[in-house]
């Protein structure tokens, strides 16, 4: 099991940029896929963007293609979310998964495809 921690979140103005960070406990998140997931208020969960345990292979929701970049650093079992061009659509409870997978699954953008979740950090983009 990996416990998550995200932090980085905000407010920012709309065209901002934000860097999320996600810190991981345990020895499997170098071995672990991890994706990012955000819930506005009133909306379902939707995915955001996901990366493979290498960090070779990444994927992200068409809103935000483009916009944000996923990344990780396993020497330092840590996770990223850089967003730049923030629209207030972006407004969300940002959340951080991990799965102990080096076969990357085709399910990544389903929350169940994960087992371990942090408790969230608060994104607010004000036009």
């Amino acid at each position: 099991q990996v416990q998550l921690v995200e932090s980085g979140g905000g407010l920012v103005q709309a065209g901002g940029s934000l860097r999320l960070s996600c810190a991981a406990s345990g020895r499997t998140f170098s071995s672990s896929a991890m994706g990012w997931f955000r819930q506005a208020p009133g909306k379902e969960r939707e995915f955001v963007a996901a990366i493979n345990w290498s960090g070779g292979s990444t994927y992200y929701a068409d809103s935000v293609k483009g916009r944000f970049t996923i990344s990780r650093d396993n020497a330092k079992n840590m996770g990223y979310l850089q967003m730049n061009s923030l629209k207030t659509d972006d407004t969300a409870v940002y959340y951080c998964a991990a799965v102990k997978t080096v076969a990357f699954s085709h399910t990544y953008y389903s929350g169940s495809y994960y087992s371990d979740w942090g408790q969230g950090t608060q994104v607010t983009v004000s036009s």
